[in-house]
């Protein structure tokens, strides 16, 4: 099983400095590179800045300057949001300045708060179906003289410009929560990213067992399965407790912003008092040590061998939890020096 990083500027206080959440991103992506890791993944959101990521690629264009050896990946493009066109010819000439380390991944996106902004009326259904006609779409125009009448996006004949230096292009990865997603990737020769937020083990070897069923129905190519979850490798037991209630606090924000109901100012959402994060329904710092991967070393060990034995080729550390920078740092330099020889 590889490990990567995945990444985002995370904001829940107007204190907080963009330009140094930049700066600090930057650094945590280069302990990734420096320290052996496969893969740095960031994202796309807009008119948030709960998690800035206005354009993955460009993030990803300036660590290739800034690092040696990892993998740059999106996780995830938000597909409602680009043109086939726009997208293949943006992620080739990504490709090319990266040097061919450019991995694509692609989302219908999650939040309604990005979709009243950026395309009023789009539901999910609608989103999932654009996803589907953007990818294959990719491929042929990478290859090029494309021509598509779809329901969605029709254009004559086109060559993406430029074209991508790996060979077919990037590899494509599609995240995926139902069976028709996962089917649609596999189909498609995509890998699959997964992403358990809330039910811990039981979701984890759901999602993988939902892949499994769709390689097993059909002749296509296994492609690879990448699990992202919120990762704290911490020193101590009483630093571990600290860390569980850190991303409680950052879970009832990325809920509320989910349910879409809170007032916004300046791109920030209304502060959630303690007693609002003490009564939501099954978020709880207890919540977080059993479903999240929070632990000393050893503990971090014994639950990633086990996703390593379900099948997972690929877990992707997600460091973003609202704490600080110095505690981020520590706990992925632990992750690297501590967890990661285990796997080698």
């Amino acid at each position: 099983m590889k490990f990567s990083l995945f990444a985002h500027m995370e904001r829940i206080s107007a204190d907080d400095c963009q330009k140094q959440l930049y700066d600090e991103f930057i650094q945590l992506c280069q302990i990734a590179d420096e320290g052996g890791m496969h893969a740095v993944w960031t994202g796309e959101h807009h008119g948030m800045n709960f998690t800035i990521a206005p354009n993955p690629l460009l993030n990803l264009v300036d660590l290739a300057r800034r690092t040696r050896n990892v993998r740059l990946g999106t996780g995830t493009v938000i597909a409602p949001f680009w043109h086939p066109i726009r997208l293949a010819g943006e992620a080739a000439m990504a490709d090319i300045i990266t040097e061919g380390r450019l991995e694509l991944g692609i989302a219908r996106g999650a939040y309604t708060y990005e979709y009243e902004r950026m395309m009023p009326g789009l539901d999910a259904w609608e989103a999932g179906q654009r996803m589907r006609e953007l990818v294959p779409a990719l491929r042929a125009l990478w290859k090029g003289d494309y021509a598509q009448e779809g329901q969605f996006y029709s254009f004559p004949e086109t060559t993406s410009a430029p074209q991508p230096l790996q060979e077919n292009g990037p590899p494509l990865w599609v995240a995926a929560r139902d069976p028709n997603s996962f089917e649609f990737a596999v189909k498609h020769g995509c890998n699959v990213q997964v992403t358990p937020l809330w039910k811990g083990e039981p979701e984890v070897r759901h999602l993988i067992d939902t892949f499994d069923a769709a390689c097993a129905g059909t002749e296509a190519p296994r492609p690879k399965i990448m699990l992202l979850m919120h990762t704290y490798v911490a020193e101590d037991g009483a630093d571990a407790a600290v860390a569980a209630d850190e991303l409680n606090r950052f879970y009832n924000y990325f809920g509320a912003w989910f349910m879409n109901k809170r007032e916004v100012k300046q791109g920030l959402i209304e502060t959630l008092s303690d007693e609002d994060i003490k009564a939501h329904p099954f978020y709880s710092a207890d919540a977080m040590m059993r479903d999240l991967v929070i632990g000393d070393a050893d503990a971090v060990i014994k639950r990633l061998k086990v996703y390593e034995g379900m099948g997972y080729d690929e877990y992707s550390f997600w460091i973003d939890s609202g704490m600080s920078f110095e505690r981020k740092k520590a706990s992925l330099q632990r992750f690297i020096s501590d967890v990661m020889p285990a796997f080698q």
